[in-house]
């Protein structure tokens, strides 16, 4: 690294190396090169397979680093996108964690594609669940807590760790009394266990799924439906979980049998229960939290990997309930019409 005139710049080079194409890693038509000079002020000049970056010292140190994390994700068959590279991004500017070690950690391939973690905190969720027998997910929609679950427990199932997947949730709409529902019992609850079974056929030949559940190897029922059991051998999911009651909370908890593992996904923010009931994901945090073999991973809008749209709609909510809250409460109560 060499000093230009300007002594408050640096120059640093980033030799590419030879055999990698230069497209790979700058996008067609430069698209992934623009991304990363919109995100520094730093000059970055590519000649050949030579990159240059003349900025301030801690600027073209971050640049440097972030080509040599996507020299490494190309390397390892990545193919990198606009998202890819504005997450490494915000990966390198505020944490240690490397992109290339979040980015390529397969969890698990299947039909055709590979889901990965995309952020750090996804990473340090899908690390928990490999240590930790229970785990709580935590966090707005969009940030994968269910569909990463879903994939450690189909992976789990492949390598022969547990011998069934449970995948279970609350259903709020019929307060769980899905005998006075009509239709059989598949017909009551399917349009609560839906997002699960779409998870499901992302990740397992769409034609196996029946027989796994009618022999019982991958089972989707409500909530209501785990009470007096006691689960071995299997990864239990249960969604949704801000629509727990404490109680129900607790009985689900104390369904963990032998050799088993369980995730809890839920968001704090969008509780459905009636009449103000207090949520059991709420209370669990303060109850269990320190118990060793238990962990809590929090996921924000920065781990949301949807739309962009979607993290900002997550924000500017976070930020309209906080000012709701800080208003005196005179203040928040709406005013009454005729009767």
């Amino acid at each position: 690294m060499s000093e230009s005139p300007d002594f408050t710049k640096t120059q640093a080079k980033v030799v590419i190396p030879e055999g990698q194409a230069m497209v790979s890693l700058l996008g067609s038509r430069d698209e992934l090169l623009r991304v990363i000079e919109k995100a520094f002020k730093a000059d970055i000049h590519v000649r050949g397979n030579e990159i240059t970056i003349t900025g301030t010292p801690e600027e073209s140190g971050v640049v440097v680093r972030l080509f040599e994390e996507l020299v490494q994700l190309v390397a390892t068959g990545a193919e990198l996108t606009p998202d890819a590279v504005e997450r490494s991004i915000a990966m390198l500017k505020m944490s240690s964690e490397r992109p290339a070690e979040v980015l390529s950690l397969d969890i698990l391939s299947a039909r055709g594609r590979t889901i990965r973690p995309k952020t750090v905190n996804q990473k340090r969720y899908v690390d928990a669940i490999d240590k930790h027998t229970v785990v709580f997910g935590i966090g707005p929609a969009g940030t994968g807590k269910t569909y990463l679950a879903m994939a450690k427990a189909v992976k789990a199932l492949q390598e022969k760790k547990v011998n069934r997947i449970i995948l279970t949730r609350p259903a709020v709409e019929a307060g769980e009394r899905l005998g006075f529902l009509p239709g059989t019992l598949y017909e009551k609850i399917d349009p609560y266990l839906r997002p699960l079974y779409d998870a499901l056929h992302d990740m397992l030949d769409p034609d196996s799924i029946p027989r796994l559940m009618t022999a019982g190897t991958i089972e989707v029922a409500p909530l209501a439906y785990m009470r007096g059991r006691t689960l071995n051998d299997a990864f239990i999911i249960l969604d949704e979980a801000q629509n727990t009651s404490p109680e129900q909370m607790k009985m689900f908890l104390t369904r963990l049998g032998f050799n088993s593992k369980i995730v809890v996904t839920g968001d704090v923010t969008q509780i459905d229960l009636p009449n103000g009931q207090e949520s059991g994901l709420k209370v669990v945090q303060g109850i269990l939290a320190g118990i060793n073999g238990i962990h809590f991973s929090m996921l924000t809008s920065a781990d949301v990997v949807r739309h962009r749209l979607v993290s900002e709609i997550v924000d500017a909510y976070g930020r309209y309930d906080a000012a709701v809250a800080s208003q005196p409460s005179s203040i928040n109560k709406r005013p009454r019409g005729r009767r």
